[in-house]
């Protein structure tokens, strides 16, 4: 994967273009204040008098209804929940899109399952930042950013690269390291990780974890401090250096223990479920699943979420996390 950083990419691209961002929640707040902090013509696009349109104006950004923001935008940025992109692309962005526009999104869903079909005579790119919105508005106010993806799914002025590049320089991701992929692989690869691993496959090791010493007769409070609270010591630790370094940080009983016990808990068995998750993601099967389960009002996942909060893994965790409060 070629990686660009700030030499390699012309900011002027966008000089005197109408970028209109849509949706305001952690990407589009932290995406519209870089690029305006950047020089960027600014307008965020959102339902008017709501709680958002009222926090953008407060934060000096223009604003403006969906259509309007559309309407002679150079680059519109659907930086809007994954459920209910097809429907505002379909109601305001598709009638008002000009002909040689950008059309640009943070992840690949829409694009990638063919919730969104775009004209053929406008660019279709993705910059996709690989962080939470708030900390990329931390570190490009410190100076720096945060690593960012790059896409083409459409090049229809021929300069769709340099725009999604430019756009990555807006927010800082060239100080830091800017990577160029698909559109597919993208899409498939971050729904796997969300899934296996970063929420699904740890939020279920620590349930796990949580219920086994518990139910060995162990303090709930005690569980909750080493199958949850040192999770964050561990990852800063990988994310700093690696396996590598996280294993000569930790005391060599902890190596030894974990580098002999791991594979008990992961299986092969594990394994095949995750891929069996990564077919579902492939075959769109998820794609379904989830669409459905949007048409009816996140029933399940209203309850899944009402359920989560009643474990007592949940409970213990808010009493201690009080103790960290500051007074």
């Amino acid at each position: 994967m070629r990686i660009y950083h700030d030499s390699d990419v012309d900011l002027g691209v966008l000089k005197g273009k109408k970028v209109s961002v849509l949706g305001y929640g952690a990407q589009g707040r932290a995406q519209a204040l870089c690029f305006r902090d950047s020089g960027l013509d600014v307008t965020v696009g959102l339902r008017r008098d709501g709680a958002s349109w009222n926090k953008a104006k407060e934060d000096g950004l223009k604003v403006a209804e969906f259509s309007d923001a559309v309407k002679g935008a150079d680059v519109v940025l659907m930086l809007l929940p994954d459920e209910i992109q097809p429907d505002i692309y379909k109601q305001h962005v598709e009638p008002n899109l000009k002909k040689g526009a950008a059309l640009e999104f943070a992840h690949g869903f829409a694009i990638t399952y063919k919730l969104i079909t775009p004209p053929e005579h406008v660019d279709v790119i993705m910059m996709a930042p690989k962080s939470p919105g708030d900390m990329e508005r931390v570190m490009f106010l410190e100076g720096f950013g945060v690593p960012a993806l790059v896409c083409v799914h459409q090049d229809a002025t021929g300069n769709a690269k340099a725009i999604a590049l430019a756009l990555s320089k807006a927010l800082g991701a060239t100080r830091a390291g800017v990577f160029e992929t698909t559109f597919d692989n993208e899409t498939k690869t971050d729904l796997f990780g969300e899934q296996a691993v970063l929420c699904g496959g740890i939020t279920a090791l620590i349930k796990s974890g949580f219920k086994t010493l518990v139910g060995g007769g162990y303090p709930p409070e005690m569980a909750y401090f080493e199958v949850l609270h040192e999770v964050k010591l561990i990852t800063d630790l990988i994310n700093k250096g690696g396996f590598e370094l996280m294993w000569h940080v930790v005391s060599n009983t902890a190596e030894y223990g974990g580098l002999t016990r791991r594979d008990r808990v992961v299986t092969p068995e594990s394994e095949e479920g995750m891929r069996s998750i990564l077919a579902d993601i492939e075959s769109g099967k998820f794609k379904d699943d989830w669409r459905a389960e949007w048409r009816a009002g996140l029933a399940n996942l209203k309850k899944m979420e009402a359920d989560e909060k009643q474990l007592e893994l949940e409970v213990v965790g808010r009493e201690i996390r009080k103790l960290f409060e500051k007074k």
